[in-house]
């Protein structure tokens, strides 16, 4: 069995010393790969009339809207009576459907 001649390079070794104390002190994160990837614009509230212009863009009523969403319906009837506000997650979920309503609308 041949054995391949293992090669010795220092500027590899220090710089992976150097990043493995950089990552002890909270400086780097050790990663396999390093990537930058752009963050997705932040989305503005959105309106009582607005929710109700997706649902209706869907064509489905308000339980199976909620539904789609996977939030209860007394949750999907107050976003669109100005009761609450859709945040976080079903916010996000919102941008996404008043643009692509089709992804909703998928098995």
């Amino acid at each position: 069995m041949k054995r391949k001649p293992i090669e010795f390079n220092a500027e590899d070794l220090v710089g992976s010393v150097v990043s493995l104390a950089n990552h002890f002190a909270g400086k780097d994160k050790v990663t396999l790969r390093t990537k930058t990837l752009p963050l997705p614009r932040p989305i503005k509230s959105l309106t009582p009339a607005q929710v109700r212009a997706i649902r209706k863009k869907l064509n489905v009523s308000q339980p199976v809207f909620a539904a789609m969403l996977n939030v209860p319906s007394v949750t999907a009837a107050s976003w669109e009576r100005g009761r609450r506000k859709p945040t976080g997650t079903a916010l996000r979920l919102l941008d996404i459907a008043q643009r692509h309503p089709e992804v909703l609308l998928a098995s």
